[in-house]
């Protein structure tokens, strides 16, 4: 037998048809790529034990130069297939565990610890050098190195720290110690970057996160709480304080109903009685739309049920006592203050305004009380006074979907008086509802001579038919509903000239 021993041989090149097979499968198949990965292993060992070669085991010149040259490539490609197989299994195990990217920086230390210790394996146990000394030796430039790298080696060891401990994962919102705040969009060996609400990457190096406290608010989901501190004149009584605030959460649009949000006392004195607001929101992404709709709302309650606000304690106005709360009734908010009030109706005239206001019904509607049903007409256009109004969808027996409330200051009933179109929801009384009613006959010659108000309504309208998704379809919803719903106008007052729009007013309003 010569030197190109036929055993030794087949070991080397099934070993080289291992690598070039492992190339040749596309790396999105990573199963595949470790069966075949794991039969040339097999293989491999089940050869080198055929050909009594030990590949843990240093060999000492026995044998030719050929044959010590095949046997030792054999025993290099025996441990290059072992150290695959084992990056196999832990890529393999990240894509069952569904979080590939989060355990990046695992994947890639474990990967850098099998092929360390196969180089040192193959300088131990192929060539026969002494890496107990080589190891020792290195340690003395590792020292060095690790003094100059002292800051990045910090960041690395605690990136490692942060990935087995997941704090928080790819996606998460997650607020600093020092009020800093983002979503993390990626982790790597020094820094996690996040991405800011106004949409700026920062990069956190893995060392001050470990060292800071970081608050996880997508954890165990991602709804928010937030807390809003109110101050109002002592006009009233805590109780009926606290309910008005109650309902300006109620008539909410934005926060979560459930759990139920929470109005607290937290203090009295003769100057103002402190109310705090805590409520939900779905996302962190809601949290100044949702801040900016309950300070809306708490002041049109307020204004609706005769509270005023207070001055705040560090003030330095006179403070004016408030009227015994015996004498203080609810304020009456006048038809015309209300239509003061209303951005829809801010480019009319003082006698404009002043004759609409004394067009105006006043309709009151007690709890549960249906005021139109979806696809139903009314004959004027309404304006909520006071108390609550749900809109609901679907059929009442079978739980109707609330999409959204009006409260003190909103109007409805515009879509049956300017296109003709039905309700597109039933409109329910929430708790006792008072509104004014502006008939069709006062209200369709300001259309005529304003298209603008025409336009603004139907904004207004496109913006109650289209889903609140915020999304790029929804977007384009609104814009379709706001084109039919003008065209639909349109043609509604160039099909009847003036007087008919004036005699199907009355009409309506009669029926």
């Amino acid at each position: 037998m010569n030197g190109w021993n036929a055993p030794h041989l087949s070991m080397v090149l099934v070993g080289l048809a291992g690598i070039v097979i492992w190339h040749v499968i596309p790396q999105r198949r990573s199963t595949t790529r470790l069966v075949v990965q794991i039969a040339f292993f097999l293989t491999m060992s089940a050869l080198l034990l055929d050909g009594s070669v030990t590949p843990f085991e240093p060999a000492w010149g026995k044998g030719s130069t050929a044959s010590a040259i095949l046997v030792a490539s054999a025993k290099v490609l025996w441990w290059v297939h072992l150290a695959w197989a084992l990056i196999g299994f832990v890529r393999i195990y990240l894509v069952f565990e569904h979080k590939p990217r989060q355990a990046r920086l695992l994947q890639d230390i474990v990967v850098g610890v099998v092929y360390v210790g196969m180089i040192l394996s193959i300088l131990a146990f192929v060539f026969g050098a002494p890496v107990g000394t080589l190891v020792a030796t290195s340690g003395v430039f590792a020292i060095i190195l690790g003094l100059a790298l002292q800051n990045t080696l910090s960041d690395v060891f605690s990136g490692i720290a942060l990935n087995l401990g997941r704090p928080y994962v790819l996606g998460d919102w997650i607020v600093l110690g020092d009020g800093s705040e983002g979503r993390v969009i990626e982790t790597n060996w020094r820094s996690t970057h996040l991405l800011t609400a106004a949409h700026n990457v920062v990069a956190v190096p893995n060392s001050l996160l470990a060292k800071a406290g970081v608050t996880n608010v997508s954890r165990p989901e991602e709804s928010h709480v937030l807390t809003v501190t109110i101050r109002l004149s002592p006009t009233r009584m805590p109780a009926v304080i606290a309910d008005v605030m109650n309902a300006a959460l109620a008539s909410s649009n934005i926060i979560l109903q459930e759990p139920p949000p929470v109005v607290a006392i937290r203090g009295l004195d003769a100057t103002a009685v402190e109310v705090e607001l805590a409520f939900r929101v779905a996302k962190v992404g809601q949290r100044t739309a949702a801040r900016n709709e309950i300070f809306d709302l708490v002041y049109r309650h307020a204004k609706s049920a005769g509270l005023r606000l207070a001055a705040p304690p560090t003030s330095a106005m006179p403070t004016q006592e408030p009227p015994a709360d015996d004498t203080t009734g609810q304020a009456q908010v006048t038809p015309r203050g209300l239509i003061n009030a209303i951005p829809l109706f801010a480019e009319l005239t003082d006698d404009e305004k002043e004759t609409l206001a004394a067009t105006v019904t006043l309709r009151t509607y007690r709890k549960g009380d249906v005021i139109v049903r979806e696809g139903g007409t009314l004959p004027g256009l309404m304006i909520v006074r006071a108390g609550i109004i749900v809109r609901e969808r679907g059929d009442e027996s079978h739980h109707a979907q609330v999409v959204g409330h009006l409260a003190p200051g909103d109007f409805f009933g515009e879509t049956g008086l300017l296109a003709g179109i039905g309700e597109t929801s039933t409109l329910r009384a929430m708790n006792h509802v008072v509104v004014y009613e502006i008939d069709h006959p006062s209200f369709a010659p300001l259309l005529l001579d304003r298209p603008e108000m025409a336009e603004e309504l139907a904004t207004i309208l496109a913006a109650r038919m289209s889903p609140p998704d915020g999304s790029d379809g929804a977007s384009q919803q609104h814009a379709d509903a706001k084109s039919a719903l003008l065209n639909a106008m349109r043609t509604a007052f160039r099909a009847a000239p003036l007087r008919r729009v004036l005699s199907n007013g009355k009409h309506g309003a009669q029926g």
